[in-house]
């Protein structure tokens, strides 16, 4: 990413979770709140994805209309939560940005997520996982890196990816990721050509 667009990137992902969290009624139900709206499109020209654990689907949308869909996913052994620690095999719920592209990954094409995202941080604060340290810390450095930080406890390098070196009989059966979003190598080069730098994803 060139110095520009990650600054561009870092103001526009952390201004719009931060003023959810000085809501009143934030401190509970962070991740609830996010979610009831994070389906609704933010213009009727958006393009953006839905990513949906019961129904182990992804969905492209422009706006309201649908645009690709791929379906079965494979997503986290551990389930999908909206709290995730390192280690857990969780897939974490919430509303993400894509902040970049890893064309020679192990996984065929990997589509970074800016997870852990300040949502994250601030339930992390909220349970104890984080103390007021680690989250002041978290945010000095997405401040400065224009990403949040990916070796927290919370854990880091989630996005969404092919099978690639993986099994695709397993993938066709199983969730098996470590918490990221498994498509087929297919289905995740058509992904790449849809979306950008930018693009919202919801996991939900």
């Amino acid at each position: 990413m060139t110095q520009l667009s990650r600054r561009r990137f870092t103001l526009m992902a952390l201004g719009a979770p931060l003023a959810l969290l000085a809501a009143p009624a934030a401190h509970a139900n962070l991740m609830e709140s996010l979610l009831s709206r994070a389906h609704v499109p933010r213009h009727d020209n958006e393009l953006w994805v839905l990513i949906e654990d019961r129904e182990s689907v992804l969905t492209v949308f422009r706006g309201n209309r649908q645009i690709e869909r791929f379906a079965p996913i494979s997503l986290g052994r551990g389930g999908a939560k909206a709290e995730r620690l390192s280690g857990s095999n969780v897939t974490p719920l919430g509303e993400f940005r894509v902040n970049r592209f890893n064309h020679e990954s192990d996984w065929h094409i990997f589509i970074g997520l800016d997870y852990p995202t300040p949502t994250h941080a601030r339930m992390a604060l909220e349970s104890g996982v984080f103390d007021q340290r680690d989250y002041d810390d978290y945010f000095a450095y997405y401040r400065r890196h224009g990403y949040p930080p990916q070796q927290t406890v919370l854990g880091g390098f989630i996005g969404v990816h092919g099978v690639g070196k993986g099994d695709p009989e397993v993938h066709s059966q199983f969730h098996w990721t470590q918490g990221c979003v498994a498509v087929t190598d297919v289905q995740i080069e058509r992904l790449a050509e849809l979306i950008g730098i930018g693009t919202r994803v919801v996991i939900r």
